[in-house]
């Protein structure tokens, strides 16, 4: 299940990308469902562990990767129970985040309305225990909050 904290949370994670360069995994970088966020989110393409293929930066390492797709490999793979603000993402992580919270327990931060679609999911709002299940419900909840 997804479990969101809406606005500020002094102990999450502010800017997950300088957390990521300093954390992650070669093995990460070249699991199938990273190969696929990194593809569907920045368009490039994973040649190896160290070596990336964009499209618009041309060879690149992990490190340069966009901030959402190192925000979503650390709520892929970062086991240590940290909570990463979402707000470092943009709304075309919003699918993976629903997919990641699928196979797991997963708790974010969000300072913003994320645009989590039409589709009926099912994120727990930890500010008020309430559970969501469509955007209008997220909204009229998440606009109290950021």
């Amino acid at each position: 299940m997804l479990n969101v904290y809406l606005g500020k949370m002094d102990e999450a994670i502010y800017y997950p990308p300088t957390y990521f360069d300093n954390r992650y995994e070669d093995e990460w970088i070249t699991d199938k469902r990273s190969v696929e966020m990194i593809r569907n989110v920045d368009q490039s393409e994973v040649i190896s562990p160290h070596l990336i293929e964009s499209p618009v930066l041309g060879p690149i390492s992990p490190k340069e990767l966009s901030g959402g797709v190192k925000t979503l490999l650390l709520m892929l793979f970062d086991d240590t129970g940290k909570v990463f603000n979402a707000s470092a993402c943009g709304d075309n992580c919003a699918k993976w985040i629903l997919k990641i919270a699928r196979k797991k327990e997963l708790t974010i931060n969000l300072r913003h309305i994320m645009e989590f679609g039409d589709d009926e999911f099912e994120i727990k709002i930890l500010n008020t225990g309430n559970v969501v299940h469509n955007m209008l419900e997220f909204i009229n909840i998440a606009g109290m909050y950021v």
